[in-house]
């Protein structure tokens, strides 16, 4: 199974985990696989988190180390953050550091 599904909508990259957990077993696995798509040249990222029920500190970490790899060259915007995945960046007060959106042409709208 994949990891992730990549689509492009108005030069922005969005990147759709295809797992409900995002936690210790998969975290590194998920992260090489963004950041694939991240070194293959993406300025703009969405994280389309919709399939995503739970994820942990490692996930969060994964996440986090994306937008590291992005720098100051790039933009990461994460949307369909609900239930136990939004309270956890709140939480952690990550929702302070990325741009969350409801839907990922919001999330495109909010990165231009």
């Amino acid at each position: 199974m994949e990891l992730i599904e990549v689509s492009r909508e108005r030069d922005v990259a969005i990147i759709k985990p295809q797992l409900k957990r995002i936690d210790a077993s998969v975290a590194l696995s998920f992260k090489e696989a963004v950041l694939k798509v991240v070194e293959s040249g993406e300025k703009a990222v969405v994280l389309d988190l919709e399939m995503v029920q739970f994820m942990d500190s490692s996930g969060l970490g994964a996440i986090v180390s994306v937008l590291k790899a992005l720098g100051t060259r790039g933009l990461l915007a994460v949307c369909n953050v609900k239930g136990a995945v939004l309270s956890l960046f709140k939480l952690t007060r990550m929702d302070k550091v990325f741009v969350i959106a409801d839907t990922p042409s919001d999330a495109i709208d909010r990165l231009s």
